[in-house]
């Protein structure tokens, strides 16, 4: 069997950095081989991603040994361009990539390049429409998609251009559930029936950890390649169903609901489903919505006779498939969109953003403009202190310390927030963004990029928040998230707000939005900790 990459003995240190990025990385990966890159926030997957299609060192600089074969070509003897035919990348931030502002021609662009004929764009364009389930997009701005729709149509350009290797860095991170598994199908296809290799970064491991068939740890820089179950022991991961298999003592550990289900039956556990209790109601209403809130962008309705109660001490979870609505309402509440019909009552008044109610949008690069992960945060706190006459600098110095101590940050608060990975940026916006303190806290898909330490922190952090009395809303497609951390699901469909309840309620028994537990012991059991605690009782 042909080697679609070759890589031997790489070592790769950024510039201006002292610690190697990937040490002595050596592994063969064959043509039509489905591989998952997992590991730690920070661990070097989008730095291995990189080197796969030249951009490091090419493009990033830096000490590079070692060599890398794509297809048989030599990544430092070949410029990214020269690969482009054999190699294809779509990063963490689909909208890196594009290029046009049409969805049908940003899908062609690359074939243009190729020197491609017409009837050969033509064809390959129609077939990825279909294959990624974009057709119905194809005319729309690719400014004017909603973050998963980016994602797919990335990946489509990405496809159109028939390279035989293609790298995608958390290509699911904003995607719908069921959006995720279409495009993951779509790939695994691929990778059967036409010999594609895919290299493919995840955290969401609930979602990959089915369709793959090796996988890729990294760990501080130090690559292992194997066989998924035995990469994910190394690195300390696993998706849901693995960490509930640690619990209730399985072997194997499952990887898959399926092989979770089989597990429980053979083990006998049986728990009761039977569960009436009230939805709980918070303190006192922070921020609402009047009747009908509509908002549009030109002549397409975004939201319709939305209304919406926040209470003091509650964490909502906004859900719903991709362009249901969830930026848009988001963008409503803290006032950055004003709505055709009806206002949002917040504390005070209107919204003021960054003052009663403060919003981390899905792209973290847009809040942070300081030399330092400090002064990111350093700089919300001193301009609260102008507006409140709050305590002195020193005193501020010292919260913002507390803030970054709080994300697992303090170690990084002297490095350039352009020099962290995607999910450590994304963490020092939120960081910089809830410094303000407001009574209102909204996280637009605040997990992207998130290692489970990572994400178990920000947890932590945001049930603090609320017990002073605020309110957290945070939009997202990571259900486990919703599992652990929401006490209420308001969910979103074409622009409309069609559930609004418990976890265990609205997406407990749901056949595309329920975490992995309540899919193998039923809708009151969302979390391996909390069979663990029935077991254990």
């Amino acid at each position: 069997m042909n080697q679609a990459l070759r890589v031997s003995d790489v070592t790769f240190t950024y510039p201006e950095s002292e610690t190697p990025a990937l040490k002595d990385v050596s592994f063969d990966l064959p043509e039509g081989t489905f591989a998952l890159i997992t590991g730690a926030t920070g661990a070097g997957k989008s730095t291995l991603l990189r080197a796969m299609n030249g951009l490091v060192p090419h493009f990033t600089g830096g000490e590079w040994s070692g060599r890398v074969l794509v297809q048989g070509r030599d990544t430092l003897e070949h410029a990214p361009r020269a690969l482009a035919d054999v190699v294809a990348y779509v990063p963490q931030d689909p909208s890196a990539s594009f290029v046009v502002d049409v969805v049908e021609d940003e899908l062609a662009y690359a074939m243009e390049n190729l020197g491609s004929t017409q009837a050969v764009m033509r064809r390959r364009v129609e077939e990825t429409l279909d294959l990624l389930d974009v057709e119905h997009l194809r005319a729309r701005s690719v400014r004017s998609l909603s973050g998963g729709e980016r994602q797919r149509v990335a990946i489509a350009a990405a496809l159109t251009a028939g390279a035989r290797v293609l790298l995608l860095d958390e290509p699911t991170s904003q995607l719908d559930p069921q959006g995720a598994e279409d495009v993951l199908a779509a790939l695994q296809r691929l990778v059967h029936d036409h010999g594609l290799t895919v290299m493919i970064a995840e955290h969401r491991l609930e979602r990959v950890a089915g369709f793959v068939d090796i996988a890729l740890g990294c760990v501080s820089g130090r690559v292992e390649v194997g066989e998924v179950r035995a990469i994910l022991e190394w690195t300390g991961a696993g998706p849901p169903v693995h960490r509930l298999g640690h619990t209730l003592g399985w072997s194997p550990l499952p990887l898959t609901v399926r092989e979770a289900r089989r597990s429980a039956a053979a083990s006998g556990i049986i728990l009761d489903d039977d569960d009436r209790a009230a939805f709980p109601r918070a303190g006192e209403v922070v921020l609402s919505t009047t009747h009908p809130l509509t908002a549009s962008y030109g002549a397409r309705v975004a939201l319709e006779g939305i209304e919406l109660d926040l209470r003091a001490g509650e964490i909502v979870a906004l859900m719903g498939r991709n362009g249901a609505g969830k930026t848009t309402l988001l963008r409503c509440l803290c006032g950055l969109h004003a709505p055709d019909l009806g206002e949002v009552n917040a504390p005070g008044g209107e919204p003021e953003p960054g003052a009663n109610v403060a919003l981390c949008p899905q792209m973290p690069d847009n809040v942070l403009f300081k030399e330092t992960v400090a002064q990111e945060v350093q700089v919300t706190l001193d301009a609260r202190r102008i507006e409140t006459n709050g305590p002195p600098r020193a005193r501020s110095r010292r919260r913002a310390e507390d803030v970054l101590r709080e994300l697992g940050l303090l170690d990084l608060a002297a490095a350039h927030p352009r020099d962290l990975s995607a999910g450590q940026r994304l963490l020092v916006a939120v960081a910089a963004i809830a410094a303000t303190g407001a009574p209102v806290l909204l996280l637009d898909e605040p997990t992207r990029g998130l290692d489970p330490e990572s994400k178990s922190r920000l947890s932590a952090m945001l049930r603090a928040y609320v017990r002073e009395g605020r309110v957290v809303v945070f939009a997202t497609h990571d259900v486990e998230l919703v599992a652990s951390l929401a006490g209420r699901v308001v969910m979103l469909a074409g622009g409309r707000v069609i559930a609004d309840g418990r976890p265990e309620d609205v997406i407990g028994d749901s056949a595309v939005f329920a975490p992995q537990t309540a899919r193998v012991f039923g809708p009151r059991w969302l979390t391996p900790e909390r069979v663990a605690e029935a077991m254990s009782s």
